[in-house]
């Protein structure tokens, strides 16, 4: 949504819209009519019908459905059902009819009690604050959700200047002051989660995630199982 504040701060309207090539390819698009709201992809477009599972999944029903992959049967079957197309996006509708997606299906961390937590809305909520650039939430049949957070370089550097700390970044790592400061931007973001979504320990992560790590995607998507290969042991122990 930031994204798309800006430019319509800028005068331009910003129309955000949401498919798949399983579904021909658009499923929804917002549109002035249907009153701009940026973290939605607006409502489906006419002819198309969707809904959201029990699991919250949002499903996709109408002609701009593909018929099923090619030569994969066990692939077709796993996700059209009974007409309907799985998409492996997780999201609501709201009242205005229009769609929000939140997380992929794949993602969704499932605490101790059998709760859902979407990580992505999460880390979107801590990479919004000054003083963190990057994030990934872990707690999968845990009792609480921990982070692996990367500092933001500018505001380590504005923390260093006014605290008289040496800005180097492996002692930062272990200097409680710096690691309260950004446990102060967590507990802003707890503020506005619910009780399973909140965020009880972090780490500060060796370096910032890059393609070259291969910690992100090069659609800069952060690689989970790579992330939870290198600072698992590390999260373990906040448990």
């Amino acid at each position: 949504p930031e994204v798309g504040n800006f430019f319509s701060s800028l005068g331009l309207t910003f129309l955000q819209g949401y498919g798949q090539t399983e579904s021909a390819p658009v499923i929804s698009c917002n549109r002035p009519r249907a009153g701009l709201k940026m973290d939605t992809v607006g409502p489906p477009l006419p002819g198309v019908e969707v809904r959201i599972a029990e699991d919250g999944e949002i499903l996709v029903r109408g002609e701009l459905v593909m018929h099923g992959y090619w030569r994969n049967d066990e692939e077709t079957a796993r996700v059209l059902k009974d007409g309907w197309l799985h998409t492996g996006d997780i999201g609501v509708i709201d009242k205005k009819g229009r769609i929000q997606i939140t997380d992929r299906k794949k993602d969704i961390i499932v605490n101790d009690k059998g709760d859902n937590v979407a990580p992505q809305k999460v880390e979107g909520m801590l990479t919004l604050q000054s003083e963190i650039v990057q994030a990934m939430i872990a707690g999968d049949k845990r009792p609480y959700m921990t982070a692996v957070l990367v500092p933001d370089p500018e505001w380590t550097q504005e923390w260093c200047a006014k605290s008289g700390a040496k800005c180097d970044f492996k002692e930062l790592a272990h200097d409680p002051d710096y690691k309260a400061a950004l446990g102060a931007a967590v507990e802003r973001v707890n503020k506005d989660l619910s009780v399973i979504e909140r965020v009880r320990k972090f780490i500060i992560a060796d370096g910032p995630f890059t393609i070259e790590n291969e910690q992100l995607t090069p659609s800069l998507k952060i690689r989970r199982h790579v992330l939870k290969q290198a600072y698992g042991e590390r999260l373990d122990a906040l448990y």
